[in-house]
């Protein structure tokens, strides 16, 4: 039996949630979310509990699917509730962006600046050296994340280049320089 996907999932007052054959819509007060359902996996709304089942446990797939829709219904209710965001550092001397209508501008250390062109659905903010990635689906914000990170990857000498902010780099040592005292 899946642990993941026997648990309950909890359904703010805010938030409405909509079956339809194998289709789930989840609408909330940020915005709206749909997903497919595969045939097997049966899903049950009681109150403002939801709950789902298979049709056969033994079974790899739907044991394996189970859990992962599990998951993914609760991410969709949380995004359409609160939403998520990814932070990205930058750094590195003259590391700059900024927000131009639906383009993030990177100058990230390259002779050009960088058009980074931001997914429908994604509000990108940037302040200082942080660039906030905020939307309600989860798996289109850390996407775009990582797509903005992988621009520019920090590397582990000087670690400049853009990292999330939470992330640590491990560093590495340069070269050592020989003195007049060292023999070859």
């Amino acid at each position: 039996m899946s642990r993941i996907g026997k648990q309950i999932i909890k359904i703010p007052s805010s938030v409405e949630v909509k079956i339809d054959k194998n289709e789930i819509l989840v609408k909330g007060p940020k915005g709206e979310l749909k997903q497919e359902i595969p045939p097997f996996v049966k899903v049950k709304i009681d109150g403002q509990d939801l709950s789902l089942k298979v049709e056969d446990q033994g079974n790899k797939k739907q044991k394996s699917l189970w859990g992962t829709m599990n998951r993914l219904i609760a991410n969709m209710i949380k995004g359409v509730s609160e939403g998520f965001e990814k932070k990205l550092e930058m750094v590195g001397v003259g590391y700059r962006a900024e927000v131009n209508q639906n383009n993030l501008i990177l100058r990230i250390g390259y002779s050009h600046p960088v058009d980074f062109s931001i997914p429908e659905g994604i509000e990108a903010q940037v302040e200082k050296s942080i660039i906030t990635i905020k939307g309600i689906n989860k798996q289109i914000v850390g996407d775009t994340a990582a797509r903005i990170r992988r621009l520019r990857k920090p590397e582990p000498y000087k670690g400049k280049g853009v990292k999330y902010v939470d992330e640590v780099i491990r560093r590495k040592a340069g070269k050592k320089t020989a003195t007049a005292g060292d023999k070859v």
